[in-house]
Formats: structure tokens, C-alpha cells, sequence
């Protein structure tokens, strides 16, 4: 599992994976996944466009930190995952706690309206 950190305008951060999001992959990069979600009012679009698969231990990373920037005033959407991806997600219930985007336009204009 990759990952690939920029600051985009508007202090958003983006975090692009790329790889299998499971038990390896999430050891792989969960501490430095946290970290970039870690913060007061954080917004972060996370890229899944290059995620290839998506295990249970894949959902809990997503999940907690999108938790935790809740609680912190942020807020994390999930960008452009491949249509197995989305399955998983979707099928999981995902969307209901973090939004899902097909284009970086719509996710940013969500971030920013706060």
C-alpha cells in the first residue's frame, strides 16, 4: 500500500492510496494515515482511485479517523473509488457516515461548506 500526501488549496489535505487496502496495507500506513487526519477543523478528501480492494480492517481506518475529525470540527470525504470499491463501501454503509465523490470539485465544495 502507497500513499501520497498534498496540502490543496483552502487548507483541504488530500491523502491518495494506492494499493490493498487490508491488514498489510493498513499496517502499512495507518500511522502515517492518522496522522494527516489529525488536527482541529481538518478537511480531508481521501483519493481511493487506486485502491484495489477494500477489507474490513480498510473500513475501520476510514472510519475511525472520519469519526475523530468529526469530533474535532473536521470533516473527510472519500474520492473516486473503483466501482468494486464503492460496492464495498456502499454495501456497508459507508456514504451515511462519510460522503462519497465522484470529482474533486464537488468534494472540496462540501468541504468548504461549513
Amino acid at each position: 500500500m502507497e500513499l501520497q500526501y498534498n496540502d490543496l488549496e483552502q487548507d483541504i489535505r488530500m491523502i491518495k492510496l494506492q494499493g490493498k487496502l487490508d491488514i498489510f496495507g493498513v499496517n502499512d500506513i495507518e500511522t502515517k494515515f492518522t496522522g494527516y487526519c489529525s488536527g482541529e477543523n481538518v478537511r480531508v478528501v481521501v483519493d481511493l482511485s487506486g485502491v484495489e480492494f477494500l477489507a474490513s480492517i480498510g473500513i475501520r481506518l476510514l472510519t475511525t479517523n472520519a469519526k475523530s475529525l468529526l469530533s474535532r470540527g473536521g470533516k473527510m470525504v472519500l474520492l473516486n473509488p473503483t466501482e468494486e470499491v464503492k460496492g464495498v463501501l456502499e454495501m456497508t454503509g459507508i456514504p451515511s457516515i462519510i460522503p462519497i465523490y465522484d470529482y474533486l470539485e464537488s468534494a472540496e465544495t462540501v468541504l468548504l461548506a461549513q
